[in-house]
């Protein structure tokens, strides 16, 4: 294993099935077809390792790389037991949406297991909408109870300024969720370069430069209706088109769409995404 990415989620905010809806996708048997909200796994190598965390006896396989998530979906508990993850290098934040930061509290499990702490990372303005949103984990000093919460070590990202993560090089880059400034992230090893933009509906000139000579492309494609938000199926297209990867991959994906229909149809090398998917990079 070099180089792997792992959609832990691949809905929206939503997530599908919705409540109350008995439309032909959130009633549909297909797996692909039932989507959590949207996270993801990266995992790679770091031939420099050479202490294998203490988890890593629950999942053997999982020795001598290093593993990030990308948000924290609702769903993290079920993403990650789906998944057998019982260790993490650390998490980080494209925005502070309640869809990719919520599932925040059941990092502390995964302190429990690896008995230590967890790096996150993320924009000035996200570290201080979670230190809000969660005062009983950044503040466990003021907590009536002593109680069972997340240990983090908050790090700051800027945009387009590159930062080492075991070997990796991480960069945050500006995209625009309707009005609102997010980060995507580029991820560059020795071999192979990832792209990871959700919640997009525009992207800034100054961030192109980010996203070319990619292997993989991962791109918020909400559904076949306008958005203010989010980039429609034919926007995503039209990005990838002018973006060239290798191969690229459709996300946060809506009820609108039914993985059956759409999957054909889609250009060569272009794909719908779905939970529990694994692309291996080295492929």
């Amino acid at each position: 294993m070099g180089f792997e990415l792992v959609f832990l989620g691949t809905g929206t905010s939503a997530g599908i099935p919705m409540i109350g809806c008995d439309c032909r996708t959130c009633t549909s048997s297909d797996p692909r077809d039932r989507r959590c909200r949207p996270s993801v796994l990266v995992r790679y190598s770091d031939p420099s390792m050479t202490d294998i965390p203490q988890a890593s006896a629950f999942n053997p396989k999982q020795a001598g790389h290093r593993q990030f998530i990308i948000d924290t979906a609702f769903e993290l508990r079920q993403q990650a037991v789906s998944q057998q993850l019982s260790w993490i290098d650390g998490v980080l934040f494209t925005h502070g949406h309640a869809d990719h930061i919520f599932g925040l509290d059941d990092l502390r499990r995964f302190n429990a297991v690896m008995r230590t702490t967890i790096d996150i990372y993320a924009e000035t303005v996200v570290l201080e909408q979670l230190q809000k949103i969660y005062p009983y984990i950044f503040r466990p000093h003021r907590n009536i109870n002593s109680s069972f919460v997340a240990t983090l070590n908050p790090y700051q990202v800027t945009v387009g300024v590159p930062f080492d993560l075991h070997g990796a090089t991480w960069t945050a880059m500006r995209l625009l969720h309707g009005r609102l400034p997010i980060v995507g992230f580029r991820i560059e090893t020795a071999d192979h370069v990832l792209a990871y933009c959700t919640d997009v509906s525009s992207i800034p000139p100054e961030s192109y430069p980010l996203l070319t000579d990619l292997d993989v492309l991962v791109i918020d494609s909400l559904r076949y209706r306008h958005h203010p938000t989010h980039f429609t199926v034919d926007q995503a297209l039209q990005q990838i088109d002018h973006l060239k990867p290798k191969r690229a991959y459709l996300t946060h994906i809506a009820h609108d769409i039914v993985h059956a229909d759409l999957e054909p149809k889609l250009p060569d090398a272009v794909y719908l995404s779905h939970d529990g998917l694994v692309v291996d990079l080295e492929v």
